[in-house]
C-alpha cells in the first residue's frame, strides 16, 4: 500500500527531483509536468514515484533512472518508478517556471 509522504520529505524529493532533466527537452521532469505523484511503500520502505513521458514512445526511460537515481542519492535508499500513461501529459502540465525554461532555449509555448 502506498502512503502519503510527510510533507518534509515531499518537499526535498521534489527539489532533487528538479536535477532530472528530459534529455530531448532540456527541462526538468517536475516542471514539465512529469511527476504524477509521490507516494511511499511502507511494505518495502521505498520511494514510488508515479511518473509519466510526453510520449509512450520514449525511449529515454533509462536515462531518466538513471538521473533520478543520482539525484535522491542521499534523500531516499530506494524508489520505484510506476510509468503512467492515464491521464496522458499535456502541455497544460508544464509550470510556469518550465514555460519560462522552454521559451529560454527557443521553444514557442
Amino acid at each position: 500500500m502506498v502512503a502519503t509522504l510527510a510533507p518534509e520529505l515531499f518537499d526535498q524529493v521534489e527539489e532533487a527531483l528538479k536535477d532530472v532533466v528530459d534529455p530531448e527537452l532540456g527541462v526538468n521532469v517536475v516542471d514539465l509536468g512529469l511527476i504524477y505523484d509521490l507516494g511511499w511503500d511502507d511494505e518495502n520502505n521505498a520511494l514510488i514515484i508515479s511518473m509519466t513521458l510526453t510520449s509512450a514512445g520514449c525511449p529515454l526511460t533509462d536515462v531518466l533512472e538513471e538521473q533520478t537515481a543520482e539525484a535522491l542519492d542521499g534523500i531516499v535508499e530506494a524508489f520505484r518508478i510506476n510509468w503512467v500513461w492515464m491521464p496522458p501529459w499535456g502541455p497544460e502540465r508544464i509550470t510556469d517556471d518550465g514555460r519560462d525554461m522552454m521559451r529560454a532555449i527557443g521553444f514557442a509555448i
